[in-house]
């Protein structure tokens, strides 16, 4: 095709020519600065216990964010070795506590480290610092703040923290710019009598610890007093903007939404398509979470990949799709072990479990109906230009490379 025709190409497709265009852009800065992780998301578990002989915080986050932040991988390995934490671990230490801070009564109080430790937690490494404050007496307001990445708009950095408190057990979901959560600790009242809404919303009652039970004193709740702090919403809520957080940043996720959309399919199967893949992912990501199924991170990671490829390919050399809402169904039975990766080191007591993980997921759907209102509209009116077949598939081949640079990657 020479300067001429494609000039004449362009401008008789000229709305067809710029959805490419923008497509194609929009993949490549999809997968160019995700080559090390596909998911931007990076994620802490925050554990404080107030105890009456002192409070500890366990600051959990994921191995890739330190070795983002601290140059510790010393030998290359793409892992931070014990060794290496031990060499570095005064300066990781730092790097969070910088970040992190206690506050009682609105002054900041000083942190005792205690050690630095790995764990390995469904196939994703992560660094825990152990920190140890002072006991804090009945009437005290606690403040916990979470600068990490407060200023960074290249993730959808997500705090999920739990305290507990004489057998009380809060949680809350910290980011965005919304990163205060603040507690009053009070004495315990609800054995006088029935706890008020905001109690039944905001605190929810575990088992008493032997510790606690065998205390002279009273234990006392863990209860948020201010309106503006993640903490004062409802936990449905926060589980809501988690999960649209989560597809949000899951590039592989959309990518694979995409290509499902790319084919030319009927409002009837492309109905078929989309709900297949609803009432799949819904399913092991419960079942992830409630630890009845488990794969390791790695191979769901690359099933998700190879789910990208697969869709991609069949997109260039299938003339008619027809039963594409069946592989959907199997493909969505592995992103939904994705989707719950973030989930995994937040305890959610058993009697918020339904609620939370519904809202999680329904966060998710949001974003993905979302996605599908807006560009379904504009597919099916492209399709009926005759270049689109030509475009979709230039567009498959781009979105095949990059699951199978991602599975590749994924693997090694």
């Amino acid at each position: 095709m020479n300067a001429s025709q494609i000039s004449t190409y362009l401008g008789a497709n000229r709305l067809l020519s710029v959805f490419w265009i923008i497509l194609f852009t929009m993949t490549v800065l999809i997968t160019y600065p995700q080559a090390a992780q596909a998911h931007p998301l990076s994620a802490s578990y925050t554990n404080i216990d107030f105890g009456q002989e002192g409070t500890t915080l366990d600051f959990s986050i994921d191995e890739t964010s330190v070795l983002e932040n601290i140059k510790a991988d010393t030998n290359n390995n793409e892992k931070l070795d014990p060794d290496e934490l031990d060499i570095w671990g005064d300066k990781i230490a730092d790097w969070i506590g910088d970040s992190i801070a206690l506050e009682a009564d609105g002054r900041q109080q000083a942190e005792t480290l205690l050690n630095l430790d790995m764990k390995d937690e469904n196939g994703t490494r992560y660094v825990t610092i152990h920190w140890e404050f002072p006991a804090y007496s009945p009437g005290t307001t606690i403040t916990i703040n979470d600068g990490l990445y407060y200023d960074n708009g290249n993730t959808t950095y997500t705090n999920l923290l739990a305290a507990t408190q004489g057998g009380q057990l809060s949680q809350a979901i910290l980011q965005g710019k919304e990163r205060d959560w603040t507690i009053l600790l009070t004495e315990n009242q609800i054995s006088q009598g029935e706890p008020t809404v905001e109690q039944q919303e905001m605190t929810t009652p575990a088992p008493q610890s032997p510790s606690s039970t065998d205390s002279g004193s009273p234990p006392h709740e863990v209860e948020q007093t201010t309106s503006h702090s993640p903490a004062a919403r409802s936990a449905w809520l926060s589980f809501l903007q988690l999960g649209m957080n989560h597809i949000l940043g899951g590039y592989d996720h959309l990518l694979f939404l995409l290509a499902l959309l790319l084919g030319r399919q009927t409002f009837k199967q492309y109905a078929l398509t989309i709900t297949a893949f609803t009432v799949a992912h819904s399913i092991t990501l419960t079942l992830t979470y409630l630890d009845l199924i488990h794969l390791p991170s790695k191979w769901i990671e690359a099933g998700i990949a190879l789910s990208i490829v697969y869709v991609a390919v069949e997109n260039i050399f299938l003339r008619n799709i027809r039963f594409r809402w069946l592989i959907t169904f199997l493909f969505g039975l592995i992103h939904g072990m994705g989707f719950a990766d973030i989930l995994m080191g937040m305890h959610i007591p058993a009697k918020e479990v339904a609620i939370d993980l519904a809202s999680f997921n329904i966060g998710i759907e949001i974003i993905q109906l979302a996605l599908v209102a807006i560009a379904l509209p504009i597919l099916k009116y492209l399709q009926k230009r005759s270049a689109y077949n030509n475009g979709m598939k230039v567009a498959s081949c781009l979105i095949a490379a990059a699951g199978a640079f991602w599975l590749f990657e994924r693997l090694l």
